[in-house]
């Protein structure tokens, strides 16, 4: 197959992908809420993963693995993350390299969308759902992650240092209900908040 006609259809099938979670909330939503506009239908638009890594310090090595695999990870080139000013309590410098972040929008914001539902969530150790607490009222939803190897693409005796992660899923939704919705059209699935609480309980008598 010639490289155009592979661009074409890794083209055709992202569009379908952005198709298909689009088809999933639309009617949905314009029902449940009363829509009267389409584009009033919250829709995705950009995810953010960002990993911790104030261990490097001046560690190259260190920072570069960490950037390797959330580049593995999403698909797309992570970049440093800086401090904006030095804070002695915690020995950083401004300009001291703290994280690795990557933002996805597009092709791989659904690509990514499509493989945390369909093969993170179900390898997640212990998983009962997602907590409705990470909803920030603005339309986003956060999500914390353990460590590293639920993804795929990691392979657990290349890892040297179990890190989570926060990913931020960025919508157009107006307010936690909007947003809620949206989520679970797309077929994650919340857990209530008296699960939350017991969580939060179990976690306290450990």
């Amino acid at each position: 197959m010639s490289p155009s006609k592979k661009s074409a259809n890794a083209a055709d099938s992202n569009e379908s992908l952005k198709a298909k979670f689009q088809a999933m909330v639309h009617d949905k939503l314009m029902a449940q809420f009363g829509f009267k506009n389409t584009l009033e239908v919250p829709r995705l638009m950009k995810i953010v993963i960002n990993i911790g890594a104030g261990d490097a310090g001046g560690n190259a090595k260190i920072l570069d693995t960490v950037l390797t695999e959330l580049t593995t990870i999403a698909g797309q080139k992570a970049v440093v993350t800086r401090a904006k000013k030095s804070i002695a309590g915690f020995k950083v410098r401004e300009g001291m390299p703290i994280g690795v972040m990557v933002t996805l929008r597009g092709e791989r914001m659904y690509d990514f969308l499509s493989k945390y539902i369909s093969i993170v969530m179900p390898r997640i150790r212990d998983f009962r759902g997602m907590s409705v607490k990470g909803f920030d009222g603005s339309g986003n939803y956060n999500v914390g992650m353990k460590d590293q190897i639920v993804f795929p693409e990691i392979k657990y005796d290349k890892v040297d240092k179990l890190r989570g992660m926060n990913i931020t899923f960025v919508t157009t939704a107006k307010n936690n209900a909007e947003a809620l919705a949206y989520f679970e059209a797309i077929g994650f699935p919340f857990r209530d908040k008296k699960a939350d609480k017991a969580d939060k309980q179990d976690k306290a008598a450990a």
